[in-house]
């Protein structure tokens, strides 16, 4: 069945001589693979359109197996993202990050909105790690995880002072910080922009300025508990990492 799906092209492998498969995010129909038959040829009408991070309307013949791309249309390629390799970094990692979190087939509107949104303020020049951090909080619920910053992790209390605490899976106040020898300390903003993050809209998401030490604590505690209940082993990480060492 022919079908015009609006999609986010993750990742592309070569098939065959000339072509191209493509897992394309689409919002109608979750995670799909395409074949993109002579998408490597440069005068292929299917070259530009086939291009990691190209958002843009794909024409597909859809089947239960892989589908078939005969046309697209770009929307957005995400020009600033591939011209700036730190962006390409980070973009990298957060489509990695969908990519491997999702089942295929399972339309999410939602997690589309969440990644095209944040593609877009990557792209304009917002600040990649603080977006890369909102990503990864709102990312936690589809791993089956759950950061508990509303209050203690322990008795729910919401005042006073906490530290995090990777044993508990969130925050632990005062009275409870015994707990987990092992905890962070961390400044009471850490706090509230870890709350501020896991509730955000993404689409009300304004201007971003983080102070370097904050900065540094959110991606403590942030990769801390990714590494231990995550699950995942991503490759862009790995790349990541090296490019936030030459800053």
């Amino acid at each position: 069945m022919l079908q015009k799906l609006e999609g986010i092209v993750l990742r592309t492998i070569d098939y065959g001589e000339s072509g191209k498969i493509l897992t394309i995010f689409t919002r109608e129909k979750g995670k799909i693979g395409a074949v993109a038959r002579g998408a490597k040829k440069p005068n292929s009408r299917l070259a530009s359109v086939s291009q990691p991070f190209t958002y843009g309307y794909y024409l597909c013949s859809v089947s239960t197996g892989l589908s078939t791309l005969q046309q697209g249309e770009i929307i957005d390629s995400f020009r600033h993202v591939k011209e700036d390799l730190f962006l390409t970094a980070y973009t990298s990692y957060i489509v990695e990050l969908m990519d491997k979190s999702m089942e295929e087939r399972s339309a999410n509107p939602f997690l589309f909105e969440l990644l095209l949104q944040t593609m877009k303020y990557i792209d304009g020049g917002l600040d990649a790690q603080i977006l890369k951090n909102i990503f990864e909080i709102k990312m936690l619920s589809v791993l089956g995880q759950h950061l508990y910053v509303d209050g203690c992790a322990n008795c729910g209390a919401t005042d006073g002072n906490f530290a995090f605490s990777l044993k508990e899976q969130g925050i632990l106040c005062e009275r409870c910080v015994h707990l987990d020898r092992s905890h962070l300390k961390i400044s009471q903003r850490t706090v509230r922009l870890l709350r501020l993050f896991l509730h955000l809209d993404i689409n009300r998401l304004g201007n971003i300025n983080v102070k370097p030490v904050t900065k540094y604590e959110l991606e403590l505690c942030i990769s801390a508990f990714y590494e231990e209940y995550s699950g995942l082993y991503l490759k862009s990480k790995k790349f990541l990492k090296q490019m936030e060492q030459l800053k």
